[in-house]
């Protein structure tokens, strides 16, 4: 099965220093048919603005994933990770993960001079009541070049980030004429979503924002056309 969604039906917040679009039901939006994907549970794209962002709050039994678009964040936390002088401070090409476990909290910050645009995800964990923890790594273009880069996952990988969930997550730059594909296991479920430009996906075009929901599929193809600019992809195996 396979299920096409488009950007401009996710739901929509604006509070002026921040807007975002809600993949699955969040806040204030809700949407009995949006709850999630498997054990993926949030995909918001926010835009952060100079100077703003979001205070100390609390977390609990959650895996949490920031990809940074452009601009900066800053990120503290409870157990003493982050800030500036920490580490905290993620870039494009930087990914985030905290595993909230039995509980943490933190605080995200634009101190830049420009827009803060990232994508926040949360994946419910495999398991309950653990230590929080906090880690990035940085994933340089080439690695993500014409493929779908290993960026976290569930299995232990050292190249990528680890998460507390059984779920991996995968990012591609595509340009030109490039193109990758992926052997899925039917029993798993795939979720890909288009962070900006034009993918050719299973034979459906996606723009950014779009995003596709595959179950009982034996195979990811992605491609890109020379004509269009440059795209960007997240692929999530996830467990049903």
């Amino acid at each position: 099965m396979m299920t096409l969604r488009r950007s401009l039906e996710r739901g929509r917040a604006e509070h002026g220093w921040l807007s975002s679009f809600h993949s699955f039901s969040f806040a204030d939006y809700l949407d009995p048919e949006h709850m999630n994907f498997g054990n993926l549970r949030v995909i918001n794209e926010d835009v952060i603005a100079a100077g703003t962002g979001f205070g100390m709050h609390s977390h609990q039994h959650m895996e949490i994933v920031t990809y940074l678009l452009s601009g900066e964040l800053t990120h503290n936390d409870s157990m003493g990770s982050g800030g500036v002088g920490g580490g905290g401070v993620i870039r494009p090409g930087d990914v985030q993960r905290m595993s909230a476990g039995h509980g943490v909290r933190h605080s995200e910050f634009n101190h830049g001079a420009m827009p803060t645009h990232l994508l926040q995800i949360w994946i419910q964990p495999s398991q309950l009541d653990i230590d929080p923890s906090y880690e990035q790594k940085h994933f340089a273009p080439q690695a993500k070049r014409g493929r779908l880069c290993l960026v976290a996952s569930g299995r232990g990988e050292p190249e990528a980030l680890t998460m507390h969930a059984d779920a991996s997550i995968y990012a591609g730059l595509f340009d030109q004429d490039e193109s990758a594909s992926m052997v899925l296991a039917p029993e798993r479920l795939t979720y890909v979503h288009v962070v900006r430009g034009r993918l050719l996906i299973n034979g459906q075009t996606l723009d950014a924002g779009d995003a596709l929901q595959l179950s009982s599929q034996g195979h990811l193809d992605v491609s890109h056309s020379a004509q269009d600019p440059e795209a960007e992809v997240l692929m999530f195996d996830l467990a049903r």
